[in-house]
């Protein structure tokens, strides 16, 4: 096993605290991942951080799924990942598991003896099997990546049939049915995926006739392999399907409109009950199999589960009593049964008590304004052939280090504008880079090593990216993309893969696709890599074409685990990047596509980094490779990489662990004088869990970047020389904290120097965000500029780069083991991040493994709802930071509030995209004219905004669930619970006010809807020392609006000025009051309805797809 130091380290605590190292089969997804694998030994139920314990008491249940027994005395219900057992009269119920677990979905056997349940006791939710009384506990299924849920068992009490739901390129599982011996073994597929490895499309609720000649089962029946939110369920989304055990024929059983899902066939063969959606309401109707009469029974159930995901199932499971006169449910917290012939209802008086053990959350204080930072986000390092410096980007410019004295200056001198992609000549003499100016647009040009001024070699601006020489230094190719969306489209046209011959003066287009092009060999062709296609998942190959465009090759193929390939310049190695970790292998050419991987036979490969990497460079004597994440420059000689190349020592060292640290520390941006706020009404958020304060007449003072004074006028002195700003009849709040913003801050690596869409946050009031997932090296090195004072946008933090459970290149995270987790957790801290995303890591192990890495980081972890209730609470009791996004049910009630109260776990519903129903943001289209907000069109592309809100959809109130989840937010807040608006990136600034505003519907006053949009998610994130209040030393973050927000709550979207780090900024204009510069005109500014290239409208969907803020 290969370790870092700060593995060791781990490896050692986790040995310290009884967690053995044993070799352990491991089987993965793809056999090209792991097939075998040494695993440290982790126990979920005893993982290696402390655990408290709260002791529940209640008499409400939160989506409790029963099974009744045999012979109709007792049912078996779980609560919280317990089971426990009550008799059908009602009473205090006993527990029969009560460990750190997640135990649920319980199933008597048709002899009542045993209970067959779902357990992620060894890491993943499986069929386990214990006897009645809770003894004799063993395992049936050993799934090691799928997700098992819904276990029934066969009338003869041998088998069990399961979902078993597997995840494609999305994290939401897709369903298939399977049937296990209740032994154990490998099971058989009853109902594979319709649209095979790439389906997003869920079966679930598996359940056998009473004579076990039928399965029946719930089936997705919408066209197509892709799921989609919030779909409705009145068009109907799902259907009951029927699979003959004989004959294997399937038939559309149960259907219409509204959906049919959860079948349960009473005990006497003569009906099947079932769940569907009646306009708003969600109803239990029996199915009368002999007449095929369909019949309501009640339409009191709680809201199912159809717009969700539904993998847990789609709703609470329930069950007949043996003598199928009634059927036993759960709906409102409580346990009911109804009477099928005459339809009465009794409810049952169940008393639980139950002791649940949680971790403490995650969270840590982030020094949010210091005077002088690290830049962290070095881009595009590489060493000089000479080795005697270090050529990278940074704040937007190039730079050079001196290796041996370690001082830093600039390549260029100039600043009209910014500086991308550098690659040296193989002779050390010359650079070429691209660059970008808003108004200007980009160009390629070369610069000598020592610097100067750089020569242009494109004939007419555009977007330029990825230039490389050819070995003699006299081509170079680069890709040319299209612009819109963020950047100027002028110029968008014929983009692709274009050479120019530096000696001829000429440049020629050689390939329409492509990215990452460079020579090798003889300079007579260009290599790029490209889509392989991929019938499942994006997969990349590398290719060729002679400089005509002509004579086109493929060379390797990396499917979907190689994410970038490079040449030595002799072209006899391939260096390629696979799971963010650098490789090399000999390269050859046989007129065939060789496939290549790190665990590939047919050629010699071997790993030469332990840490993350990209950016691949070929020394000129094609004898060492380097490579970069973050700050950090690695290199590794291929004589420490291969015994049998020349030189090479005898034993051969472990992959590179340690590099040159390139940081550099510079000085933040920070204005300086006073200014002052005069006369407007403050809410302060000021010891805001105990008082509310609000001062009328108000005055704000600020020094430089901070909070001086606040009081009432009179008193407050305020110097002669400040900067007074009447803000008579107008509300003065905290700045915003955006704790789930989503959006792009580049294009291609490309910053603009104006971010349209940051410029429209700003001016909404949104001062700081935290995104759950973006792009890493673009958020951070926007980040590092705002800080810097180069681009106007809110303080920016993130994860970067989720840490992502299912198929995609680039950012799916193979989480095998601690050290694996403490890799990923690590490489997004070198690049910048104050947290990971753990987004639906399947192992319940893993994502333990993720947390216990970030706790020995000091990094926050929020991961992924995912729609998944029984996660979710998995993710409180394991301590991560807070819920991203609501939980999928309509409410939950004590036992989930009780729990929720004793710890310190966080929650960003993210209304505006809540699951369950219409969501959020679909009501503001619907209820108000979103398309023509002067204030949103002052920033934001009107080719954007009409495509979504000019035809858009309306309903009922009662189809929305928004106001549900709010309801829940105001009673979780009401405990204790930590809640925060999370705009999702939805529309541009404007979202994180309907965050305000759904709050209110749910039961929030305004002041607390604004405590939500402040001080909480500052304290949250770690950063309520400096952000979140006004109060003396505190950071001057603040929101000026026009009228009383306490009054009226819809009034908070009326900015009139945001003060930004003490800056003040007329929202009208978004220029710096009392500062000579202007803010330029965006591109689409003089006619809002600039022309967008196609492409680029694709290569944003995708974009915004491949981060998951679409929703």
């Amino acid at each position: 096993m290969i370790t870092t130091k700060k593995s060791l380290l781990a490896i050692t605590l986790v040995s310290a605290l009884g967690l053995g190292v044993a070799p352990t089969l491991y089987a993965q997804n793809d056999s090209e991942e792991k097939t075998e694998s040494e695993l440290e030994t982790w126990e979920v139920s005893n993982p290696p951080y402390a655990l408290n314990e709260v002791t529940i008491k209640t008499n409400e249940t939160t989506w409790s799924s029963l099974d009744v027994a045999p012979n109709g005395e007792f049912m078996v219900f779980d609560m919280l990942g317990d089971l426990y057992k009550v008799s059908m009269s009602g009473g205090d119920a006993t527990p029969l598991t009560q460990d750190f677990a997640w135990n649920i979905h319980p199933s008597i056997s048709p002899d009542g003896k045993q209970i067959a349940f779902i357990s992620d006791k060894d890491g993943l939710s499986n069929v386990w099997v214990m006897d009645i009384d809770g003894s004799n506990l063993r395992q049936v299924t050993k799934e090691k990546s799928n997700l098992i849920h819904s276990p029934k068992w066969s009338p003869d009490g041998e088998y069990l049939v399961v979902t078993k739901g597997i995840m494609s390129s999305r994290s939401i599982p897709a369903g298939e049915i399977w049937m296990y011996h209740k032994s154990g073994g490998d099971g058989l597929q009853i109902k594979a995926r319709n649209s095979g490895k790439r389906d997003q499309q869920n079966i679930a609720d598996p359940v056998f006739s009473h004579d076990g000649k039928y399965i029946y089962f719930t089936e997705n029946t919408v066209p197509g392999a892709r799921f989609e939110y919030n779909r409705d369920p009145l068009e109907g989304i799902f259907a009951i399907t029927r699979y003959d055990r004989e004959t294997g024929e399937e038939s559309r059983y149960i259907s219409g409109t509204g959906g049919a899902v959860v079948p349960t066939p009473s005990p006497d063969g003569k009906y099947i009950a079932f769940v569907r959606r009646v306009k708003d309401r969600t109803a239990l109707f029996i199915k009368d199999i002999k007449t095929g009469v369909e019949t309501p029974l009640t339409l009191e159930l709680e809201r199912d589960m159809q717009e969700g995901f539904g993998s847990e199932g789609y709703f609470a499971y329930f069950d007949w009593m043996p003598d199928s006169s009634k059927i036993v449910y759960w709906t409102g917290g409580k346990f009911h049964t109804i009477n099928v012939k005459d339809k009465t209802t009794s409810t049952m008086d169940v008393t639980v008590e139950g002791k649940v053990k949680f971790a403490d959350a995650l969270r840590f204080d982030v020094d949010v304004a210091p005077d002088e930072f690290d830049v962290r986000m070095i881009r595009w390092s590489q060493m000089s052939p000479d080795g005697k410096t270090v050529l990278f980007q940074a704040l937007g410019k190039l730079y050079v280090r001196d290796v041996k004295s370690g001082k830093i200056k600039r390549l260029t001198k100039q600043n009209d504008h910014d500086e991308y992609y550098p690659r040296f000549s193989n002779d050390g003499k010359s650079i070429v880079y691209t660059t970008w100016n808003d108004q200007d647009l980009g160009t390629v040009r070369v610069i000598s090593a020592r610097g100067g001024k750089g020569k242009v070699i494109t004939q007419q601006p555009g977007h330029y990216i990825e230039p490389s020489f050819s070995a003699d230094g006299e081509k170079v190719v680069f890709r040319k993309f299209t612009g819109g969306y963020l950047l100027d489209p002028k110029y968008s046209v014929e983009p692709g893969i274009y050479v120019a011959d530096l000696e001829e003066d000429t440049v020629e287009k050689v390939s329409e696709g492509g990215y990452n092009a460079h020579f090798a060999g003889n300079d007579d062709r260009v290599y790029f890599t490209e889509s392989a296609g991929g019938e499942a998942y994006y997969e990349t190959q590398l290719s060729s074409v002679n400089l005509k465009g002509n004579d086109k090759r493929t060379h390797l193929y990396g499917a979907d685990k190689v994410s970038e390939y490079k040449l030595s310049h002799d072209k006899k190695w391939v260096a390629f990047v696979y799971q963010f970790k650098t490789y090399v292998a000999p390269f050859v050419e046989n007129g065939k596509r060789i496939t290549i991987g790190p665990n590939m036979t047919s050629l010699p490969v071997t790993q030469l980094s332990s840490r993350a990497g990209e950016y691949l460079t070929w020394s000129p004597d094609n004898k060492t490779l380097s490579w970069f994440n973050g700050p950090t420059l690695f290199s590794r000689s291929l004589d420490e990489a291969f015994a049998f190349v020349d030189g090479a020592a005898e034993t051969l060292p472990e992959p590179v662990a340690e590099g040159m640290d390139l940081s550099f520390t510079t000085k933040a941006d920070k204005p300086f004088g006073y200014k002052a706020l005069v006369g407007g009404k403050v809410v302060t958020m000021r010891d805001a869990d105990n008082t509310q304060e609000v001062i009328e007449d108000g005055v704000v003072l600020i020094k430089d970047n901070r909070i001086e004074a606040v009081g009432k006028r009179g008193d407050v002195t305020i110097p002669d020389d400040a900067m007074k700003i009447d803000t008579t009849g107008k509300t003065i709040i905290p700045g915003l904290v955006d704790a789930h913003a989503h959006g792009s801050q580049g294009r291609n690596e490309i910053i603009p120097q104006q971010n349209w869409s940051q410029y429209s946050n700003v001016s909404f009031g949104v001062t700081t965000i935290h995104d759950p997932s973006n792009d890493t090296t673009e958020i951070f090195a926007a980040a590092e500029l705002q800080r810097k004072g180069d681009i106007v946008a809110p303080r920016i933090y993130s994860t970067g780069t989720i840490l992502y459970g299912a198929e995609g290149l680039g950012y799916k995270a193979i989480i095998n083991n601690y050290e694996d987790a403490y890799f990923h957790v690590e490489r997004l801290k070198e690049a910048g991040a104050i947290s990971v995303k753990s987004y639906n890591q399947p192992r319940r192990d893993q994502r333990q493994q993720v947390l216990w890495a970030a706790k020995n980081q000091e990094m926050m972890v929020v991961p992924e709802g995912g729609g998944k209730l029984q996660q979710n609470l998995t993710m409180l009791v394991d301590g991560h930071t807070g819920l991203e996004h609501s939980i999928p049910v309509e409410k939950g009630y004590s036992d989930v509030t009780q729990l929720w109260k004793a710890t310190e776990f966080g929650y960003t519903p993210t209304f505006v995209v809540s699951y369950g129903g219409m969501m959020g943001e679909e009501y503001w289209y619907d209820k108000t004219e979103v398309w023509k907000n002067p204030r949103l069109l002052r920033y934001t592309p009107s080719t954007i905004l009409d495509s979504r809100a000019i035809r858009r959809p309306t309903a009922p109130e009662n189809q929305y669930n928004h106001q549900n989840v709010a309801s829940y937010a105001k009673e979780l807040r009401d405990n204790g619970v930590s809640v925060h608006i999370g705009a999702h990136g939805q529309r541009e600034g404007l979202a994180a006010h309907w965050e305000l505003w759904i709050m209110e519907q749910g039961g929030f006053t305004p002041w607390e809807a604004l405590r939500g949009g402040t001080i909480d998610g500052a304290k949250h994130l770690g950063m309520g020392k400096d952000l979140g209040s006004i109060e003396k030393g505190k950071l001057a973050d603040l929101v000026v609006i026009d009228g009383d927000v306490l009054s009226d709550i819809r009034k908070s979207e009326f900015v009139e000025y945001t003060v930004l780090n003490g800056r003040v900024y007329e929202s009208a204009t978004m220029n710096e009051v009392g500062s000579k510069k202007k803010r330029k005109p965006f591109f689409f500014e003089q006619d809002n309805a600039t022309f967008m290239p196609l492409q680029t409208a694709d290569d944003v969907e995708a974009k915004a797809h491949h981060y998951h803020w679409e929703h």
